[in-house]
């Protein structure tokens, strides 16, 4: 079948382009202006903006959150850490009624290192996995158990760099400067991106030092002057999660939960969520967040759009899949970036520094992953949330 979306205003993962015409067929982008083809299903979207579909770059997910995630036209999750195999990501890829998911399988942490300290708060097995959490403690072992990762389908590695001092467990134990270089090196050596779960500037700067692509979260704590510029010489993105920050630091999201643009898509174990907070740094601070973010932005540091939503347990309030990926475009802008900045922090930037190179873009042969909304978030980039149509794999 072929559909033609005429008349909006499009996005085209980078910027607003002149056509107005965007041809389906199939699963694929046939054409992004000319005419619409004769038989073409139209779909009017005048006075709308289409974008490519919104990449989650941290996630924590499951069948209902890929499903929840859809709703708000987010058509990939990365999840940064679970137990999807292979062949479950080959059958959800080849799905239009959830989104697409990447992952790296399991992350390379010490025993008893983060996140197992979250094991005994799940009310699902999503975490309750934890307890037969895999462990390492050598170089040797470190690279081996990346090595059985990748062997296992994983489309990127995660390593953890976590003392628990901002996330409300301090003592937890960590990695030590030579095991994490061995899982860097084993990453890199089978050409997977490696990305480091950080919450402190020291752990940033130790994830810099060990050679990793992306760091998964901003630190919560204030950065030491050069690392700013250490990131961005090393070519590090940064994932900053600020939606997270904002709960950790004792905010809520319930004005987002009331907004009926989400309460209409969302059940109420993820509103009642939404309106709670971790509260586990109340001495953080947006405002030092968002100079981080300007800071890196000024530098030239890659911004990718994440949430880190996992599922809706009483110590990870304030994220719900979907709704969440929103909720940080609108505090990337708040901290200084412009809507457009935002919006490729979650369609072309993730999908250049993930190598996802068939979406992101609106462009002929792309997959046909799309958001319609209502309005213009170039200039509001809270009109994402007027969600009129999404198509996945057309």
């Amino acid at each position: 079948m072929i559909t033609a979306i005429a008349g909006a205003r499009v996005f085209d993962g980078d910027q607003i382009i002149e056509a107005r015409t965007v041809v389906i067929d199939g699963a694929s982008i046939a054409a992004v202006g000319g005419p619409v083809p004769p038989g073409a299903a139209i779909v009017d979207a005048a006075g709308g903006t289409l974008l490519p579909g919104l990449i989650d770059s941290h996630v924590h997910t499951d069948m209902d959150g890929l499903r929840d995630a859809l709703k708000f036209g987010v058509t990939a999750e990365l999840e940064m850490m679970g137990r999807w195999s292979a062949r479950q990501r080959r059958e959800i890829a080849e799905r239009n009624d959830v989104a697409d998911l990447r992952s790296p399988g399991m992350g390379v942490t010490p025993k008893g290192g983060h996140p197992t300290e979250y094991m005994n708060s799940s009310s699902n097995l999503f975490i309750r996995y934890f307890y037969r959490f895999p462990s390492v403690s050598t170089p040797g072992e470190a690279a081996r158990f990346v090595s059985r990762q990748v062997s296992r389908g994983a489309d990127y590695i995660k390593v953890f760099i976590e003392d628990g001092s901002c996330i409300g467990f301090p003592g937890l134990p960590v990695l030590d400067d030579a095991t994490l270089v061995a899982a860097v090196k084993e990453a890199h050596r089978h050409d997977k991106l490696a990305i480091a779960h950080i919450t402190t500037a020291e752990g940033a700067q130790r994830a810099v030092d060990a050679g990793v692509d992306g760091l998964g979260h901003l630190f919560l704590d204030s950065p030491a002057q050069e690392l700013i510029g250490n990131i961005a010489t090393a070519g590090v993105f940064v994932i900053p999660t600020l939606v997270t920050l904002s709960t950790a630091f004792g905010n809520n999201a319930a004005t987002l939960a009331a907004d009926e643009r989400v309460r209409s898509r969302l059940d109420r174990r993820w509103l009642d969520s939404l309106s709670r907070s971790m509260n586990v740094y109340p001495q953080g601070n947006l405002d030092n967040a968002y100079a981080s973010i300007r800071a890196l932005r000024d530098a030239g540091v890659d911004i990718l759009a994440g949430s880190d939503v996992s599922e809706p347990i009483p110590i990870l309030g304030g994220l719900a899949h979907g709704a969440s990926l929103h909720h940080e475009l609108q505090l990337l802008v708040a901290a200084g970036l412009q809507p457009g900045d935002a919006l490729r922090a979650a369609t072309s930037t993730p999908a250049r520094r993930f190598g996802l190179t068939d979406r992101g873009r609106i462009v002929p042969g792309a997959l046909a992953d799309l958001l319609l909304v209502d309005g213009d978030p170039t200039a509001t980039i809270s009109d994402t949330l007027s969600i009129g149509a999404v198509w996945r794999r057309g």
